[in-house]
């Protein structure tokens, strides 16, 4: 794979330099923050060698790499080094539910790896205890313990500085702040008053005794309740001192404040979840695992598995071990590799049967991604028999009352995480459940089979992870002369009059643009639908002579977030010339302060010789009428 080109197509896709407002990366994905979101060619990177999938979910642009994505994000950091604390001016479009997943992923995915090695280093111990190799009374032991403990006795420390970032505040002063609730003096404090049974006052106020060492919420309220006290701090600071006011009024009114408001708040939340988790635990503790081993791809797939990161952070955190997120996510993460592992021994597609073959393994291991974007997903029908698979083993392993013990990535590698102090009984129950999951998936996908991809040619430049609208075709072989016929009824305009650089500058490719006349998008040609966006502001189309065309309804119409607009099509439809495909308000958009002005885009322009325009400029076209024409 040629990691400096990926990285060029990645950053020019994504809408530029100038549009990232920073960027991360997982196992599998690189995660951006786009000042602008529209400004992204999707379709163009779904298409892009080297790119499994790409996700908009959760607030952050995801593309999906795979086990390369190290080599990528350091490719990228060459071209450009993007500030991942960057307190640019990013659109602020998002909803509730997506700002609160946003926020958990920023918070909760950069102090995984700490987690994970001291969550795995525990379950090592286990193992040495288990086999005898050390005593649990030996120095040995009492060694590796803490060094196992420490990232979960100081959680609020990672926490605070990962939610630093993500509230643009100072990281420093927010680790003071755990520094405050974690003090040895204040440890003592409690400890003294809770044994004496007094109080713990600060000017008439009491403080609340708690122990906030492994704790997860109040550091985050803390932190959050920091990054609005300390601007004021620095407006209300004269020039001449601020350099000691602010930071002085800054640690004193939040440390203050977290001491005796939120911190107490925090720790009733903490108390409420583990409460409601035992609850469950005692009258139906099948009930999560089951949910969350069905549902989990679904959940991926939106983003909201990001609401379960801190949920079992929490319970590795107070209780030691955790029944709601990894025995679920166990089952599920083991069942897409024996779905993509059943893919490939019954695909006669060799690019298919290699995907499916190593992504089987990563997803056994742990790594889900490439079985799902490219494979399970892809495909369809497999999806459901991963769902039946993981429900299956999460029932299972939650009627046992199987358990984890450590953090990682739920899959075979993690397995020595689940040997508890019952010895061998609890880990057994995880790998039948594990078993149970594989099996089951396995058969499912043979018995509800799929439909298998035509083998491509040698010479095809897409791979196996194409976008699965356009797998069926040699794209080099098949691509002929053709006519692209208007979608919409209006006044045709050049690109260069489009009011946004991506369509002006033709970043995405040749064509032409149309002011609408009629809030109707019609089919410009007969082929598939290989792109609807949530929000049916924009849709892509691939012809059955080979052409890829993009409709984009108006300017910046993402943030409209679908309202005003109508799809009638799917991802995956048959469509011929004159087919309804999306239905908008013109009027409407209009007064909401939107340019309706649509570009009609061939985003695969160099595969043409030539691209001519049947229609001329500021001339008034109907449906149907021809628009351009396509020469190979």
């Amino acid at each position: 794979m040629d990691y400096k080109q990926l990285s060029k197509d990645i950053i020019k896709n994504v809408g530029g330099v100038e549009n990232v407002s920073s960027l991360t990366h997982c196992a599998t994905r690189l995660r951006f923050n786009l000042k602008d979101d529209s400004k992204a060619a999707t379709d163009i990177l779904k298409n892009t060698k080297g790119v499994m999938g790409v996700v908009n979910k959760g607030g952050q642009y995801q593309v999906i790499i795979g086990s390369d994505v190290a080599n990528v994000y350091a490719e990228i950091n060459k071209i450009a080094s993007f500030d991942n604390d960057s307190s640019s001016e990013v659109k602020d479009d998002k909803g509730p539910v997506v700002k609160v997943l946003d926020t958990i992923a920023g918070i909760f995915t950069p102090i995984i790896p700490a987690i994970t090695g001291a969550g795995m280093l525990k379950a090592v111990m286990a193992l040495l205890v288990t086999f005898k190799v050390i005593g649990a009374e030996s120095q040995v032991y009492s060694v590796l313990n803490f060094m196992a403990d420490a990232a979960f006795y100081f959680l609020p420390f990672l926490i605070a500085n990962s939610a630093a970032k993500k509230f643009k505040c100072n990281p420093y002063m927010a680790m003071s702040i755990a520094a405050v609730i974690l003090h040895p003096n204040f440890v003592s404090m409690v400890g003294a008053a809770k044994k004496s049974g007094e109080g713990i006052y600060f000017l008439g106020l009491p403080i609340t005794l708690a122990s906030y060492s492994s704790s997860v919420i109040p550091i985050i309220l803390g932190v959050w309740f920091m990054s609005f006290v300390e601007p004021i701090a620095d407006r209300v600071s004269p020039n001449a001192i601020k350099f000691f006011t602010k930071p002085l009024l800054t640690l004193l009114t939040t440390g203050l404040v977290t001491l005796i408001v939120l911190g107490p708040i925090g720790i009733i939340c903490g108390n409420g979840i583990s409460g409601a988790i035992a609850f469950l635990n005692t009258y139906a503790r099948w009930l999560v695992p089951f949910i969350v081993g069905t549902f989990s791809p679904l959940l991926v797939m939106t983003g909201m598995h990001y609401g379960l990161i801190p949920i079992g952070i929490n319970n590795l955190a107070t209780a030691g071990f955790d029944t709601v997120v990894g025995p679920g996510m166990l089952g599920s993460n083991i069942a897409q590799g024996g779905a993509a592992l059943a893919v490939a021994l019954k695909t006669k597609n060799s690019q298919l049967k290699q995907l499916a073959s190593s992504a089987g393994i990563t997803a056994v291991c742990g790594i889900t991604e490439p079985a799902m974007y490219g494979v399970t997903l892809k495909l369809k029908r497999p999806l459901i028999a991963v769902m039946i698979g993981g429900g299956t083993s999460g029932l299972f392993l939650g009627l046992t009352g199987v358990g984890r013990y450590t953090s990682g990535s739920p899959g075979l590698l993690a397995l020595p995480g689940y040997i508890g102090t019952d010895g061998f009984k609890n880990i057994m129950f995880a790998c039948i459940g594990a078993a149970i999951a594989f099996v089951v998936s396995f058969i499912a996908t043979l018995i509800i089979g799929f439909e298998d991809i035509i083998e491509a040619k040698e010479n095809d430049s897409e791979t196996a992870g194409t976008n699965a609208a356009e797998i069926a075709v040699d794209e080099n072989d098949t691509i002929q002369d053709s006519i692209v016929y208007s979608p919409i009824e209006g006044k045709v305009v050049s690109l260069s009059e489009v009011n946004d650089p991506m369509f002006s500058e033709k970043m995405m490719g040749e064509g032409i643009a149309i002011i609408p006349k009629e809030g109707r998008v019609v089919s410009p040609v007969n082929g598939i639908v290989s792109a609807v966006f949530d929000t049916k502001h924009a849709i892509g189309i691939t012809s059955n002579e080979g052409a890829e065309i993009l409709i984009h309804i108006g300017l910046d119409t993402v943030k409209l977030g679908g309202k005003f607009f109508g799809a009638n099509v799917k991802v995956g439809d048959k469509i011929e010339i004159g087919d309804l495909l999306v239905e908008f308000n013109v009027e409407e958009i209009k007064n909401a302060g939107y340019d309706v002005i649509t570009p009609v885009i061939i985003t695969n322009t160099l595969k043409y010789g030539e691209i001519s325009f049947a229609a001329s400029k500021d001339a008034n076209i109907k449906e149907k009428d021809q628009l351009i024409n396509l020469i190979k």
